[in-house]
């Protein structure tokens, strides 16, 4: 059988798609966080790094996201609930949100774990250039990404996956 030169680039298209695709989907722990740096709220410097030996979830979010207003509250009980066995939580408030509406809603909300303001993207581009609203990245302790997603979380799911952890 012959190929055309429209079915032979399709197949190298789709074969690159799939390398791509092989390596984002590596098995857990084998692609690692990227450096995590920024400004707390309250204007301390934050790294991933800081938390090495720790599961952490990191948490791309706006003040103008329903749906991450929505997971706020099952963020804040699961870093309550895991937080003293060793769980850390990190929130990323987007670079599109002002500092001041950030701040009143961590406040308003009392969200207990740290929020870090990315007001120069570094941390989203780090992430594979987050965009979207809810992102959220679960990293093993050993600083390999165990998880990412884009949505609404499975909370069941992943306290199970933290625990194990832990």
């Amino acid at each position: 059988m012959k190929l055309n030169k429209e079915t032979l680039i399709a197949s190298v298209a789709l074969a690159v798609v799939l390398a791509f695709a092989a390596i984002w989907f590596m098995p857990a722990g084998l692609r690692q966080a990227p450096p995590l740096v920024g400004q707390t709220l309250d204007g301390r410097t934050l790294t991933l790094e800081q938390f090495r030996g720790k599961p952490v979830l990191v948490t791309f979010w706006a003040t103008t996201c329903p749906s991450c207003i929505e997971e706020m509250p099952h963020l804040m009980e699961l870093y309550r609930e895991l937080h003293p066995k060793g769980l850390e939580i990190i929130g990323v408030a987007m670079s599109y949100d002002s500092p001041d509406r950030v701040r009143a809603m961590a406040q308003q909300r009392q969200i207990p774990y740290p929020i870090v303001l990315d007001s120069q993207e570094h941390i989203a581009r780090g992430f594979d250039n987050v965009q979207l609203t809810p992102t959220t990245v679960l990293i093993s302790p050993d600083g390999g990404i165990v998880q990412y997603r884009l949505g609404l979380l499975d909370l069941p799911k992943l306290r199970e996956t933290i625990k194990a952890m832990l």
